[in-house]
């Protein structure tokens, strides 16, 4: 219960702004500035009580307490390392990331990216840090995080061996950013070696936000340099590479003076006239420096000299920069892979270029409820969580027939955690998602999650690659204006996990979770003493005793009894408090026990609850599939959300994800009681009430 209002917490913050680029969340609930003032009144270092300068802040294998690998290790600060400790000296460079004992070069790759954009690199290291000015032992530094940007605190206490960093450090020496930086992304996963193994992908998202996608060269669609053109006009960030097949070949340079095994930046996409005809080029940026290509188009060829002459002088800067212009063709032969960061709007500061339109989605697969695994399990599939989008606008250069013009998507599916929950066994989950067209007659519906009859009868429209093992999958897709369901789901079902949902479009779509409404409508049978046979009448005496009145224990005694005679429902037998809950959703006239009307109508409720229970046990095993109880709660007048379907899950179905029938009226009672106390305590019918600690302690102990 806690961790669902934790959750709740969280949401209400988010929806007040905290988590934007702006405010971003205080990891950790440390607070950068207060804990820098505490230390500098003091006089003390900061030492930091939530990532240690102890063995675990390493890791839990490799790099973990008994491991060979981590003894001799002594955690320093910059002043015991150099005399004359800097944070920064004349801007950040790529010569101040070179990778020390850990397997990250796949975020050094991206460190080294930010050095390139100097707004984007100190959204993630924020200006005025020095070991000078104001020097208390305290840095930070801030990171996307699935949908919120976050400040992490670190000490500077660097773990090193033989008077030298261990880990990532600047080439000479004095210069410490990377090292902090490097420190701060390992506590936000957990640990040094959490950081071990991963895609430049990855963490390039977590500095900026943004949402790649990638593209081998070779097998690029039609439409790539339009794909080019659009990402450099929304301000995205492009790298290519070339792929190296041995480790001797790492910046090994082409006779062309290309570097294999190198990350390069897109900075620019033209369109000449050479000769006549068209010549698409594109402007590639080496950080390094000076190494440029040599082929067509590059400084000083001759190709320059057959294009218009203002041309020419606006895109031929002939210096040793590092910056090139090559043909298109010659691009997608020479270079492997593509990869573009396209930049959500918050990141992005210019005015000038086209931003992309943004929603995000937060969701869970829960075993028992949500998580509903792929198309081959269609018994569940129906159940994963389901997010409806409208496009309405086609792009501004839409592709498609005048009667079906295009709107472009960008979709991303994330999951959450999986790096942090390494040390525990956790692997990434095998994640993927896919598009359906929904049905005019189902359009403008919010309250309806879809069932297993419409997935049968319907195909996906566009989905994600082969479901694979990444932190992300994404896909960039073309589709017809109107109505479209996106369904995110792991591989196989019954795995536990959180994911975030971005969807991006060149135009506003209109975006919604379904089944997010709650809402009851429970049986609510009209029984007055004439209903009554006189059959009915002569048992209930019979059973009430001279007070003509069942307790709870009497009521337990009576369900017991009836239950142990049907071979068709498995229970355990209803326990004294459902009995207890049974009566006080029924006792009108507050004596803590059942008249003949309030005894009739409960057993009314009873066995219409009964009805729906064998109707959803469609395998007659005398228990429901918990992933059935969705369809069951339904067919009793409950629409409830994903988060609630969880809560029941949880608290309802056994280990084997089964509910029994007890378990199953237990359930509805409960329910309808907290709708009831709902709607008394909601006078003004607003769906928000207002409670004292008290009254919520009467309320949820009913």
């Amino acid at each position: 219960m806690a961790g669902a209002a934790a959750r709740l917490c969280q949401e209400r913050a988010a929806a007040g702004g905290l988590g934007s680029r702006g405010n971003a969340t205080r990891y950790l609930s440390q607070d950068y500035e207060a804990l820098k003032q505490r230390c500098l009144q003091a006089g003390a270092l900061f030492k930091d009580d939530e990532f240690p300068a102890c063995p675990s802040a390493l890791g839990y294998a490799d790099l973990g307490p008994y491991s060979s690998k981590t003894q001799g290790i002594t955690w320093k600060r910059p002043a015991e390392l150099c005399t004359n400790p800097q944070f920064i000296v004349g801007g950040a460079t790529r010569t101040d990331i070179c990778q020390g004992a850990l397997g990250d070069c796949w975020l050094l790759a991206a460190i080294a990216s930010l050095t390139l954009n100097p707004d984007i690199l100190h959204r993630v290291v924020p200006k005025a840090q020095s070991f000078q000015k104001d020097y208390a032992g305290i840095f930070h530094f801030q990171f996307w995080q699935y949908g919120e940007w976050v400040d992490v605190v670190v000490d500077d206490r660097l773990p090193t061996k033989n008077g030298e960093l261990l880990f990532v450090h600047s080439e000479e020496g004095s210069e410490f950013w990377s090292a902090l930086l490097e420190k701060a992304y390992a506590k936000l996963n957990g640990s040094y070696e959490a950081l071990t193994g991963g895609s430049t992908i990855e963490a390039f998202e977590d500095f900026t936000g943004g949402i790649s996608e990638s593209y081998e060269l070779r097998k690029a669609p039609s439409d790539l340099y339009q794909i080019i053109q659009k990402a450099l006009r929304a301000g995205s960030l492009l790298g290519c590479s070339i792929d190296i097949t041995s480790a001797a070949e790492i910046e090994a340079i082409t006779s062309l003076k290309l570097v294999k095994g190198h990350a390069y930046s897109v900075t620019g996409a033209e369109e000449v006239n050479y000769r006549g005809r068209p010549e698409k080029l594109v402007r590639l940026r080496n950080p390094w420096g000076e190494v440029e290509w040599t082929g067509a188009w590059s400084d000083n060829a001759p190709e320059w000299n057959y294009i218009d002459r203002r041309q020419k002088q606006a895109l031929d800067k002939q210096v040793d920069d590092g910056e090139f212009w090559m043909a298109f063709s010659d691009f997608q032969r020479q270079f492997t892979r593509l990869e573009i960061c396209n930049l959500t709007p918050d990141t992005l500061t210019s005015n000038t270029v086209n931003k992309w339109d943004l929603t995000l989605f937060n969701g869970q697969w829960r075993r028992g409820s949500t998580a509903g695994g792929c198309q081959n399990f269609p018994a569940t599939y129906w159940t994963n969580p389901q997010f409806k989008i409208r496009l309405d606008e086609p792009d501004d250069d839409h592709e498609g027939s005048v009667n079906k013009p295009c709107c472009t998507l960008l979709v991303g599916l994330m999951q959450k955690n999986r790096r942090r929950q390494k040390k525990m066994g956790e692997a990434l989950l095998s994640i993927g998602f896919s598009l359906y067209q929904i049905p005019p007659e189902l359009e403008n519906t919010t309250d309806i999650h879809l069932n297993r009859d419409f997935f049968a009868r319907n195909q996906p429209a566009a989905r994600s690659g082969t479901y694979i093992n990444l932190r992300e999958v994404s896909s960039r897709m073309k589709l017809p204006q109107g109505e479209y369901l996106i369904v995110p789901s792991t591989f196989e079902p019954y795995k536990n996990g959180e994911f975030c949902l971005r969807v991006f479009s060149e135009k506003q779509a209109k975006t919604q979770v379904i089944g997010d409404v709650v809402a009851a409508k429970p049986y609510e049978p009209h029984v007055d003493n004439k209903d009554i046979d006189d059959e009915f009448k002569t048992l209930f005496h019979k059973l009430s005793g001279e007070d003509c009145e069942v307790t709870a224990t009497e009521l337990q005694t009576i369900l017991n009894r009836v239950l142990a005679k049907r071979r068709d429902v498995k229970s355990d037998g209803f326990n004294i408090n459902t009995c207890r809950e049974m009566i006080s959703l029924l006792d009108t006239n507050g004596t803590g026990s059942l008249g003949l009307i309030e005894f009739k109508t409960l057993w009314m409720k009873i066995q219409k609850y009964l009805a729906i229970y064998k109707k959803v046990d469609s395998d007659y095993s005398g228990t429901m599939d918990s992933h059935e109880m969705r369809k069951a709660l339904s067919e009793a007048g409950f629409t409830l959300s994903n988060q609630v379907q969880q809560s029941i899950a949880i608290r309802y179905a056994c280990s084997k994800l089964t509910i029994d029938f007890d378990g199953f009226v237990a359930c509805m009672i409960r329910l309808e009681t907290l709708f009831k106390v709902f709607q008394l305590l909601d006078k003004d019918r607003s769906g928000v009430i207002q409670l004292s600690l008290a009254e919520w302690l009467c309320c949820t102990l009913v």
